[in-house]
């Protein structure tokens, strides 16, 4: 490929016309108020926030997932379902905006799934924010976000959780989940916070029990 065609690219890519598409598949939301659910997932690489229990870190480098036509990318979820979840990596390192044009011509319902640590781009139907510690969120996905779902590995986590309950809307709701690898230990904690603090939910990851993508 020429320079001028590497640049062009490039110019895509920054302006989120092509986004590094890691996979795409229709399943059931595991996660969280929408879970049991069926949806399309569009999964884009690319995530710096570095999280050590990431189940999907061959999503990290962006470098090796195809730039892909965000036009070609929501037609081709328009075919299985009528909710789109955006996932990734990190989807807020890249504009959503064309993204989420192309879904919402097409007539379909647009979730996000993010860590917030970037600033919100995109028309989102629902926000699902997971804070983590690395990298925290910033205030334009704080004050949108329709779910806060804080990941529970130990127990300095529920403070954590807590410290960002009180900076999301007041109709944000609010889930406690545990890690997956320390799911045996944390449960019970969980449980027993949700019982002293019932303004928290339980989320686990079904999809996981149920053994699907």
């Amino acid at each position: 490929m020429t320079k001028q065609a590497l640049d062009s690219l490039q110019a895509q890519i920054d302006l989120g016309e092509m986004l590094p598409l890691m996979e795409e598949f229709y399943t059931i939301q595991g996660e969280g108020f929408h879970k049991g659910t069926a949806a399309y997932f569009i999964r884009v690489g690319g995530c710096d926030v570095g999280c050590h229990w990431c189940d999907v870190k061959e999503s990290w480098d962006a470098a090796i997932h195809p730039p892909t036509n965000a036009n070609t990318i929501a037609e081709n979820a328009a075919k299985y379902s009528d909710t789109i979840v955006v996932t990734g990596g990190e989807p807020l390192m890249w504009d959503m905006n064309p993204l989420t044009k192309k879904l919402k011509s097409l007539g379909l319902t647009t979730h996000i799934e993010t860590s917030g640590a970037y600033q919100l781009s995109g028309d989102w139907d629902w926000i699902c924010l997971s804070p983590k510690k690395r990298m925290l969120p910033t205030q334009s996905v704080l004050e949108k976000a329709n779910e806060l779902k804080v990941i529970i590995f130990n127990k300095s986590d529920f403070d954590f959780a807590e410290k960002h309950a009180a900076q999301v809307g007041e109709d944000c709701i609010l889930y406690l989940q545990p890690e997956w690898s320390v799911r045996d230990k944390m449960v019970p904690l969980i449980v027993d916070y949700v019982m002293k603090n019932p303004q928290w939910k339980v989320s686990l990851q079904t999809h996981k029990y149920l053994n699907i993508p």
